[in-house]
């Protein structure tokens, strides 16, 4: 599968990596791909091991909003 999610607090490059790390260490997401300026977040899943859902959830665990 792959969805693009809108993530409205990511402003620096800290908040790139730490939205990367929180969607990366779920088992399941093959690619992740982050575009600060859009505020975008293209990911690439197997929805056999994870659910966007539980996607969504771990980005907003790191304390950021998905839209």
């Amino acid at each position: 599968m792959k969805t693009t999610l809108k993530v409205c607090d990511m402003v620096t490059s800290k908040d790139v990596t730490r939205v990367k790390n929180a969607i990366s260490i779920n088992e399941g997401v093959i690619a992740c791909g982050i575009h600060k300026a859009k505020k975008e977040v293209e990911i690439v899943y197997d929805n056999y091991f994870i659910s966007i859902d539980d996607i969504i959830q771990s980005i907003e665990d790191s304390g950021y909003t998905v839209i």
